[in-house]
């Protein structure tokens, strides 16, 4: 269930959007104004904000990006106000909704929040009976480790495990352990009390606190430090959170899932990951196939993304040419639903007549074979590119002696958009790994983007018309594309 925070006075049109959020399956609360919605964020948190144009959004923003909460921000307000719509923007709002409020584009907003609202799209025999099986896991209270490579769905599998559980109607919290460093993670954890560290200027509640009543999604779990393994399996045992600098436990209520590429019975016998941790967490396990071993959820799927993002973009729906449909099913897919994702996104982008053909279909090529022992086993499906084969070519030079003689511009963009190529285009995975800010990312991208460099597409987001910038699948941007609706 997406919890929804709307800042402003909820009478005629702002209680309007709220009366359609909840009908739509969100959990609505409202806050007077940014201030107080700040202190709910920082007790409760949110998977969206709502705020209307009357109040301050850039300072809500930047106090976020001070305290390190990532939640989207909503700015919305009558078409009249198109000034202080793009002020909004340019502050680092997501979107704007124009006001009176449109139930689709309301439901466009929750989805793409939320991801998949309907479960995952499937055809293909294996994953029936894969989701038969977590269905019924779901019913119980017991842990659930999901595994499977990159980009085939863990997140959209463990959603659709939490909506059929008995919590469905409580909070589902999700956080991916590999993208905060140690220090970080283990606030965004536990939570801490105010002045537990520098910058923590407020108290504020951990993932835990927040999903209590709910689930709660680990993700990458294989990737957390040894020293948070010993603190997460006191809460699991114990039920309760110690926040940091705090003087006692809070009692905790949450069910866990956690999701990994790794080899988490390899990972314990190396040494990496601990024995008991690892037998609380794989109390039953689902693993989610690959795409390439599930062959007939390729067109559906196709399908899926093909109406998608012709309406995230304003396009018409067009279906795949049986040609298409075949150099798709043809494919290995080596990033699995994500990659597929991407493919049909510039597929809808550069089709044209009444289907996609297959000269809309420009897929990925397989990287180049990687020394044993690399991050090829993770999953990672790098786009060829030339500035990938540059920083290719320099670390097989001798790492940094191989940068010597080159512009530190051109080493920062390499960096960067080999990283982003990495991410397969998931710019706020992206920005964490490099430790920037995603305005300063989307930033060097558009200038990256104006010297005719290649940016990968990032998934399920795009660049849709009426304000630069990148958008999310599902969203909606100011003014609306004609036929956006």
């Amino acid at each position: 269930m997406t919890r929804l925070l709307i800042i402003g006075a909820l009478e005629a049109e702002l209680g309007q959007a709220a009366r359609i959020a909840a009908a739509r399956g969100a959990r609505v609360a409202a806050a007077e104004g940014p201030a107080a919605a700040l202190a709910r964020l920082r007790s409760d948190g949110a998977d969206l904000v709502l705020c209307d144009l009357a109040h301050d959004i850039a300072w809500l923003i930047e106090r976020l990006t001070e305290e390190r909460i990532a939640c989207p921000v909503i700015a919305c307000g009558r078409n009249a106000d198109a000034a202080a719509a793009v002020r909004a923007i340019q502050a680092g709002a997501r979107e704007f909704l124009p006001l009176p409020p449109d139930a689709e584009l309301i439901a466009a907003m929750l989805q793409a929040v939320a991801g998949e609202p309907d479960g995952p799209v499937h055809r293909d025999p294996a994953m029936a009976a894969l989701l038969a099986r977590a269905e019924a896991l779901a019913r119980a209270e017991a842990s659930v480790l999901v595994t499977g490579e990159s980009g085939t769905g863990k997140e959209v599998l463990a959603r659709f495990i939490h909506a059929h559980s008995r919590r469905g109607r409580g909070p589902f919290v999700a956080l991916n352990c590999a993208a905060l460093p140690e220090s970080l993670l283990e606030s965004e954890l536990f939570g801490h009390e105010k002045g537990a560290f520098s910058g923590a200027v407020a108290s504020r509640k951990g993932k835990f606190e927040q999903a209590d009543g709910g689930t709660l999604l680990l993700d990458e779990i294989g990737e957390m430090d040894a020293r948070l393994q010993a603190k997460l399996l006191r809460v699991i045992q114990e039920r309760e959170v110690d926040r940091l600098g705090g003087t006692a436990p809070v009692k905790v209520d949450v069910r866990l899932l956690a999701a990994t590429n790794r080899d988490l019975g390899a990972e314990v016998r190396a040494g990496r990951f601990r024995e008991d941790l690892y037998y609380r967490l794989n109390v039953v396990s689902v693993h989610i196939p690959p795409l390439r071993d599930r062959p007939g959820d390729i067109p559906a799927l196709a399908a899926h993304f093909a109406r998608r993002f012709a309406e995230a973009n304003g396009l018409p729906s067009r279906p795949l040419s049986p040609a298409a449909e075949q150099a798709l099913l043809a494919h290995p897919w080596p990033g699995n639903v994500r990659e597929l994702e991407n493919t049909l996104h510039r597929a809808v982008l550069l089709a044209d007549g009444a289907v996609i053909g297959p000269a809309a279909i420009e897929l990925t090529p397989l990287p180049p074979a990687r020394p044993a022992g690399g991050d090829a086993a993770a999953g990672a499906t790098p786009t060829a590119t030339p500035t990938s084969a540059a920083a290719a070519a320099a670390a097989a030079a001798g790492g940094v002696a191989g940068l010597v003689g080159r512009r530190m511009e051109e080493v920062e963009r390499d960096l960067i958009l080999e990283t982003l190529t990495h991410c397969l285009g998931n710019r706020t995975r992206a920005a964490e790994i490099l430790g920037i800010s995603i305005r300063t990312l989307r930033n060097k991208l558009h200038e990256y983007r104006a010297q005719g460099a290649p940016v990968p597409v990032a998934p399920g987001t795009g660049l849709l018309p009426g304000l630069p910038g990148d958008r999310p699948a599902g969203a909606f941007a100011w003014p609306p594309a004609a036929g956006s609706r």
